[in-house]
């Protein structure tokens, strides 16, 4: 018989431990915590991304913590019932089947398995599963690849405060002691004295943009060899540029001017829908970049008038000898008529300093250094039979609207300029231009050659006839990765430091890329990305489909036929598509139990038909989840519904608990019965 106290009830229950642990106090403190992180976790993931409430609120240790405490309340105050009755029993399964869900979700996060995988028809199964969580992984001189936790946005390493990741084989000691969301990346080639390749370095500016661009090329080098501007492409290779072409070359297309389906694709009596997209830039009012859409030309002219007061600015637009203003912040992606016309503009958008970063249009900073504007005009009317010529070609629009698609570097682009250098280093070039055409020479160190694209100058002034692949990575600075979308795009990056004999190696690894350290007696290779685990099972890709809604290119679904091998030899086939996943093993057991892999249908690639990326899942903890949820919501069905557990059983005195028992005259109550509810 358990040891009473004066009170009737156990002695373990009137420990301090345990009624704190029981208190409603305690309950109300850690519910409310967890709705307020929630909420928070909430706001992280849309104001920023998942993987930043993971590593601030749910994947965080305190979030672990405070769980286990909300387990140990639940299940204390299940025993501060004790000697359960019948009435307890709705409230009992309640409890429980909190509990049985918590644990079950500890259960999956330390034990489960969730990344994607990335596959190509064709190729041999893979295992290698990429899981959203980051790593350092050491390929040490003992031949072992070693891998280091490397999740560093909730308490990044610093160099006074260094995270110590230990020895490798050498006895080096490795460390990693900075952390960067941003690494930039730039070839700085090394010399040799003789083999690897030809390579310069070139600057090219503009004082429209107020922009300067500098970069290393490495002569017929598919990664180095070539540098995109977006709506220019500059190239290095080994040789010797053609003869001289004439300016103009006799081809329209290069000499400006828009081809006759565009120029002259309807009759000039008859209206029809016109659409163009025009850039108009603040410091450049005679510039402007524009493609049409639908019909043809309108035939306006856009600028940008200087911001002034703290605003952004005014744009004009002027068709024949009527103009019309227009505030930018006032009417930022919104349609607005133009008066006295059949017309209608929308600022699509608006950059205070406008850059071109990766190929695509960006701002510089939040200060109206070099203002720039997309505009697109559509209405009714007779397309104007010729157009001012625009400096950076007829680029195209994309099908959705926004600004003049920006070419990847290995498509072709009207302006494009190849270099050209001589085993015995002389230096030529071949150059086209929507404006000034094609032409080809020499070219001299340090002597600028105009391009033709609106006031952009290039300009060589190193040169290396024997040169190694080196990359320089650093940090992209906090304010420009805030206000640059292309900056926000680069990778993160750690600095690895290496000590061995009295030597310290520092280099900073950004997301993706492996790094050679020179340690002794070997180089020590570092990598840093994603956490890669080898499954026990093999996929492949052996079909990959895209459904397309009719009439149109645009995908209605897509699909991907798998087949899956085992280390014994076991093979099974299955197909996956958005919202119908598939399992292996497919055994009913396995299923319920959690302990399968379902393989979901994650991303595509639409240039590459024979790609696919699927997601992979295997959750231990699934089986009691479902039985926690299900016990939840049994034990309060019956709480408010069932008569016999919504109240005290008839004849049982209530006891408020921790209140002494009532003491009769002739007898004293039995414990049993004393106990509180």
């Amino acid at each position: 018989m358990a040891n009473l106290n004066s009170s009737g009830q156990p002695a373990w229950q009137c420990n301090a431990v345990f009624e704190f642990l029981a208190s409603l106090k305690l309950a109300v403190v850690l519910l409310a915590v967890l709705i307020i992180a929630a909420i928070a976790g909430t706001i992280y993931e849309s104001t920023f991304d998942a993987k930043i409430a993971r590593a601030y609120i749910y994947g965080a240790p305190w979030f672990n913590i405070w769980l286990v405490l909300l387990g140990a309340n639940l299940a204390a105050s299940a025993f501060s019932r004790w000697p359960w009755r019948k009435h307890h029993l709705a409230f009992l399964i309640t409890h429980l089947g909190i509990i049985t869900l918590l644990v079950g979700s500890l259960i999956g996060r330390i034990w489960g398995i969730e990344g994607t995988m990335t596959l190509f028809k064709g190729e041999p199964p893979a295992n290698r599963l990429l899981v959203d969580q980051r790593q350092l992984r050491v390929h040490d001189v003992d031949g072992i690849v070693k891998g280091y936790p490397a999740e560093f946005l909730h308490h990044p390493p610093t160099p006074q405060h260094p995270r110590n990741l230990g020895l490798l084989a050498t006895g080096a000691r490795l460390q990693v002691i900075d952390y960067a969301p941003a690494i930039e990346g730039k070839l700085n080639p090394k010399p040799l004295n003789d083999g690897g390749a030809p390579a310069l370095h070139f600057t090219v500016s503009t004082a429209m943009m107020n922009q300067h661009l500098d970069n290393w090329l490495l002569a017929d080098d598919p990664q180095h060899g070539n540098f995109s501007m977006g709506l220019a492409n500059i190239e290095l290779k080994r040789s010797t540029a053609p003869a001289a072409e004439s300016s103009n070359g006799g081809d329209p297309a290069i000499a400006g001017s828009r081809p006759p389906s565009e120029s002259k694709a309807n009759p000039k009596d008859q209206a029809v829908d016109l659409e163009e997209s025009i850039f108009a830039f603040s410091k450049a009012p005679d510039e402007q970049i524009g493609r049409v859409r639908k019909g043809g030309s309108t035939g306006a002219k856009v600028r940008l008038l200087a911001p002034e007061n703290g605003n952004k600015g005014q744009v004009v637009i002027s068709s024949g000898d009527k103009d019309a203003s227009f505030d930018v912040a006032e009417n930022l992606g919104r349609d607005v008529a133009i008066g006295g016309t059949s017309f209608t503009l929308k600022i699509d958008d608006y950059w205070p300093d406008f850059r071109i970063e990766n190929g695509k249009p960006s701002s510089l900073s939040d200060q109206p250094n070099n203002p720039a504007v997309l505009v697109t005009i559509r209405g009714k009317g007779i397309p104007a039979s010729e157009t001012a010529p625009n400096p950076h070609g007829n680029t195209d629009m994309p099908a959705t609207g926004g600004p003049p698609a920006m070419p990847t570097p290995s498509e072709g682009t009207p302006n494009h300029l190849t270099l050209f250098i001589a085993d015995d280093g002389a230096l030529t070039y071949e150059l086209a231009s929507r404006k000034n055409g094609k032409s080809s020479g020499k070219i001299d160190l340090n002597q600028p050659l105009s391009t033709g694209w609106a006031d952009w100058q290039l300009v060589i002034d190193n040169t290396m006839p024997h040169a190694q692949q080196q990359m320089d990575f650093t940090p992209v600075k906090s304010e420009r990765t805030s206000t640059s979308s292309a900056a926000a795009d680069l990778p993160d990056g750690v600095r690895a430091r290496i000590q061995q004999n009295g030597q310290t190696f520092e280099q900073w690894i950004p997301a993706g890329w492996q790094v050679a350290v020179p340690t002794s007696p070997e180089q020590t290779m570092i990598a840093y990305g994603w956490r890669v685990i080898g499954l026990p099972i093999g996929l492949q890709l052996l079909d990959f489909e895209v459904k397309r809604n009719e009439g149109s290119d645009s995908p209605a679904g897509f699909k991907s036929s798998l087949r899956i091998v085992t280390a014994d030899g076991e093979t099974a086939t299955g197909s996956c598509w958005m919202n119908n996943p598939f399992s292996y093993p497919g055994a009913w057991w396995r299923t319920w139990t959690g302990l399968t892999y379902k393989i979901s249908q994650a991303s595509w690639n639409p240039e590459n038909l024979g790609q696919s990326t699927v997601q992979i899942l295997r959750d231990p903890g699934w089986l009691l989840k479902w039985i926690g949820s299900l016990l939840v919501v049994v034990g309060v069905f019956m709480m408010f519904y069932l008569q016999p557990y919504r109240k005290q059983t008839e004849g049982e005195p209530i006891t408020p608990y921790g209140s002494k028992p009532r003491k009769q005259k002739s007898e004293t109550v039995p414990a049993s019965v004393a106990i509180a509810d």
